[in-house]
Order: structure tokens, then sequence, then C-alpha cells
């Protein structure tokens, strides 16, 4: 027996069609509208039992009690920022994301980035791209023997432990809802937050934005760390302070930064964008093919699950 019945399925955010086939084969109609502004969502979103976004789309209050008919909405990713939970959870509407697709093409971008920090390997691209033939000004570190705090031990920060350990590095980390029994059996060492800092040479974040994390590398958990730390964010943008980072560069603090994400995106403070020691990507975390047709497929199944009543693992509320 059916848990509840979907008929129509509004998918405002680009997907890959692998999850219109999937839910077209239960005879849902799917209907994809990209880039609608937020009045015209509101109005849209009331003919559907269901939505279906990626980051793009911004999922308020008021677009959710608009949708007299929504039953669920569904995140096709990590993370469910761009969603008001609470809101939704209040008018009874289940919100499920798809946590594990996107987890190995986050996982490499972040050790790119751990690998390009420590060699610089975008400024002397460009350097080179520009005629110049400079070996001196790039003079980089090795990883090997060096220690990786890992901040958030879900399924990415497990992955980049992985791939870092092959490196030769020493992994250690703190996650509240991960033991330290747990910790020990993929490779890493779970030390308190407080006593984190000054062990680190560099700084992975996989967490999500919560209150609790907004701001956790801020002046003073910087000032805690070594001289000449290297700080990645594939994350979420806020999890570390912007300006309090560019005070750590400008200072020598902070060796090096690998930003993927911003507080604001795109972002708007150039100054730390433009910073010599910084290596920034356009939020391209999952920005793969295999993440994109996993996340798709992950959402559609799940979907799937809710219809026919069976549990499903990526249920927010």
């Amino acid at each position: 027996m059916s848990s509840f019945k979907l008929e129509k399925v509004l998918i405002s955010d680009a997907c890959d069609p692998s999850v219109v086939d999937i839910l077209k084969s239960r005879d849902i109609r799917c209907d994809i509208k990209t880039g609608l502004p937020k009045e015209q969502l509101i109005d849209t979103i009331k003919d559907y039992d269901a939505l279906i976004v990626r980051s793009n789309t911004q999922v308020t209050a008021d677009v959710i009690a608009a949708g007299k008919k929504l039953k669920v909405i569904g995140r096709a990713g990590v993370g469910v920022d761009n969603i008001d939970v609470q809101a939704a959870k209040q008018l009874g509407v289940s919100v499920i994301n798809a946590p594990g697709g996107n987890s190995i093409s986050a996982a490499e971008l972040t050790c790119t980035m751990l690998l390009s920090v420590s060699r610089h390997l975008a400024q002397a691209c460009a350097s080179l791209k520009n005629g110049v033939w400079d070996r001196k000004s790039f003079s980089g570190n090795e990883v090997y023997g060096k220690t990786l705090a890992i901040i958030g031990l879900g399924r990415i920060g497990r992955e980049v432990a992985a791939r870092m350990q092959a490196f030769g590095m020493k992994t250690i980390g703190f996650d509240p809802l991960v033991s330290a029994e747990t910790s020990q059996t993929f490779g890493v060492e779970t030390v308190a937050l407080d006593k984190l800092w000054p062990l680190a040479d560099y700084i992975t974040v996989h967490t999500p934005l919560i209150p609790q994390t907004k701001n956790l590398l801020n002046d003073t958990t910087i000032a805690q760390c070594k001289k000449g730390v290297r700080i990645v964010n594939v994350a979420r943008g806020g999890i570390v302070d912007e300006e309090a980072l560019l005070r750590g560069l400008q200072s020598g603090q902070v060796g090096g930064a690998g930003l993927d994400v911003y507080e604001e995106e795109p972002p708007s403070r150039s100054q730390l964008i433009g910073h010599p020691k910084v290596i920034c990507t356009p939020h391209l975390g999952a920005s793969t093919k295999e993440a994109q047709i996993n996340v798709a497929k992950e959402i559609a199944y799940q979907f799937i699950d809710m219809i026919d009543g069976k549990p499903v693992a990526g249920k927010v509320c």
C-alpha cells in the first residue's frame, strides 16, 4: 500500500534527465521550469505535489505555504540550506536530500585543493601562461607527514581522510555525532575542538551550515592554529569567517586557503578572492557528470520509496 500518491512534480533547478525518467516510469508527471522568479514560483507551486531543487531555488516559508498540495521537497544534493525546513515541518511537508550522490566529487575537489595550496598550482600556472618562467616564487611544501584536521566526519570527511592518508598525512578530526571508536575504524584520531586547532597543519571543514558551525573558523580559532596553517572549505560558505580568513592571510597566520563556497555567491569580497595565497573555484564541489547523475537518481528513487511506504535514507523531516 502506498503511503501517499504523487502525480505532479515541479523541477525548478537543472537536474540530470535520469530524475525524470525514473519518476515517469511510475506515471508521475514532471515539469521542468528553471530560473523562476520567487513570485512566479509561489504562483506555480500551488499545482504540484512535490518540488525538486538543487542549490539555486530558495524554498522559503512563503513558497512552501503557497504549495497547497505540496507533500515533499527533494534536494538533489547534500544539505538543505536553501530550504526552510522548520516551515516545511510545521506544514507537514517532508524534506529529503541526496546525501551520498556527490560525496566522491566533493572529496576529490577537497583533496585537489589541499594539494594545490601546498604547491601553488593555480598561481604557478597563471604565471607561466603570462609568459613568466618563475620557479623560485612557487616553492611549496609536501603534505607527507603533515597533520590534517577534518571537521565533520560524515561521508565526505571520511572519503577525504582515506585519500589523504594515502599521501602519508596524519588525520585527526572532530564530529560530535561520531564516536572516537568509530573514527578509529577509518584512521582518524578524534580530538576535542579546542585541542584540535594548534595540532593542524591543514584544516578542512565538512559540516552543514548551522548556528553551531557559523564562523567556526574565526579570529579566535585561527589565532590558536599553527602559524602558516592552510584552510580548505568545500562545504558551505559561512563556516569560515571570510574577514577573519583575510586577516589571517595578510598577517601570515594562514599560509594559504582553498575556497569553493562563500558567504555570498557570487562572492563579493574581491580582496579575499584576489589574495595571492588563495585558490578559489565557483562552487564546483558537485560539478562532475557522475555526481549530477548520482544525486538525480538518488532523489528520484527516494521519492519512489516514499510512494511505496519504504524507509527513506535522506529524510530530513
